[in-house]
Formats: structure tokens, sequence, C-alpha cells
């Protein structure tokens, strides 16, 4: 794709699941993608696939230096960056009353301030050369209240408010910078296996297993929304099985 072929694309949460189908989706259709996970093994092997095309960094989102590690590889590997795609993610569901507050604490470090520590890397660039997009892996959950699921929902509503406010701050400051916002539905990734096992987990998986897409999917709608021409903004972008059969 022509607005696609060239561009330097960050993708966190690299190793697996959607951060990894995107990163074969973009480079097949010629971007340079640089990839962010904890599983250096994982991103090995995935650039070893994607050749030339492809850098990887074993890094952190919860860490700003790992983040700006990550974005001074792009520049220096292709030269600029382009693109953001902050995707890691967690989703250890459980009720509010059983008090797993270290799962509470590791979806607010990783959904919220893992993306935040993503995009302070790329902004002072994206801000300078007036141009850049941003997409961000929120949830059908960031758009409803779920219960069993109640930190996951709010972490996912806090990227859906954040991303939305920076768009308007984005136009009113004229830097340029695109957003999109990604609603997945039920997609069969390893997200399943952060849930401890309980009843909300066989809940879930059961309902995965009936009606849960792959990953590809959203490694489509990525594209899509990054094939766009520089003056059109995808800002919200739903993405969810059908329930009909």
């Amino acid at each position: 794709m022509k607005n696609v072929e060239g561009k330097v694309v960050l993708i966190t949460g690299a190793s697996s699941g959607i951060g990894r189908e995107t990163a074969r989706v973009l480079a097949g259709h010629g971007a340079k993608v640089v990839l962010s996970a904890r599983r250096e093994d994982r991103l090995k092997a995935l650039a070893a696939e994607l050749g030339e095309s492809a850098a990887y960094l074993p890094s952190d989102v919860c860490s700003p230096d790992d983040m700006r590690a990550l974005a001074a590889l792009a520049k220096e590997k292709f030269g600029r960056v382009d693109v953001l795609f902050a995707n890691a993610g967690i989703m250890p569901g459980s009720s509010m009353s059983e008090l797993k507050v270290s799962d509470w604490m590791a979806m607010v470090d990783i959904n919220v301030k893992g993306v935040l520590n993503a995009m302070a890397a790329v902004l002072p660039e994206f801000t300078a050369q007036k141009r850049g997009h941003i997409l961000v892996t929120s949830s059908m959950a960031g758009t409803k209240s779920v219960p069993g699921n109640a930190v996951y929902c709010g972490t996912k509503h806090f990227v859906r408010a954040m991303l939305d406010s920076f768009r308007m701050e984005s136009i009113q400051e004229g830097t340029h910078i695109r957003t999109t916002t990604i609603y997945s539905g039920a997609i069969r990734t390893e997200l399943l296996n952060t849930i401890a096992p309980s009843e909300t987990k066989a809940m879930v998986e059961e309902f995965y297993k009936n009606v849960g897409l792959e990953p590809e999917v959203i490694a489509n709608a990525v594209l899509y929304a990054v094939s766009q021409p520089d003056n059109v903004d995808v800002s919200d972008l739903g993405v969810r099985p059908s329930l009909e059969v």
C-alpha cells in the first residue's frame, strides 16, 4: 500500500497475538517495524522472520527509559519514527471483592502507564516534525461496564478518554498528530493466560472459544488506519465478532 510502504512503526506487545500479527501484516506491505516486548527470544525470532524490515529491543513499557531507547533505535536503524502502535496490555480479570490488588496495579502499570510511557517517547519527535500517528489498543470493555473485570474496564476507559482528549489538543496546537483508538472485541490471544483460574476465567474462555476472532483481524484494522492519507484521521475503529450465526 502506497501510504504504508516505508513508514517506520513502533509496536509494543509485539512478541505475540495482535502485536506479532500486526508486525507481519505491516512489514508485508512495506513498512519498517520496531518491535518491543519483554520476551527477547520471541522478538528475535519474529525479527529474523521479517528480515531487514524489522528491528527489535527487549523492553518493558513500564520503563520510560526503555521506551525512549525504543524510539532511539527506530531513528538509528531507519532514520525516523512515523507511527506508534501502543498495544501491550494484560487482563487478569477478577471481581473487586477478591481484592487482587497486585493485579489491579499491574494493569494500571501496563495498560495505562505503559501507553503513556510509549507516547512520551515519540511525542517530541512527532511534535517537531508536525506529523505522526498514534494507535492504541483499547477494548469494547472501554465502551461499557463489565462485571468481573472492573479494573481492566477502567484502564481501557482511560485509554479512550485520554487519546480523544489528546486528539483535540493536537488539532488546537496544529501538530497534525493523528490518533486511532482500536476497540477490539473477543480476540484469541495470550491475554486470556493472564486471568487466574476462576469462574470468571472459565466464562471468558467459553465466550472467546465460541465467538472469538483471530489477531489478524486487528492487524488488518491497523493496516487500514495506517494506510489512510495524512489528511484522514480514523479516530475510532471498532473490531468485534458478529454474534449472528
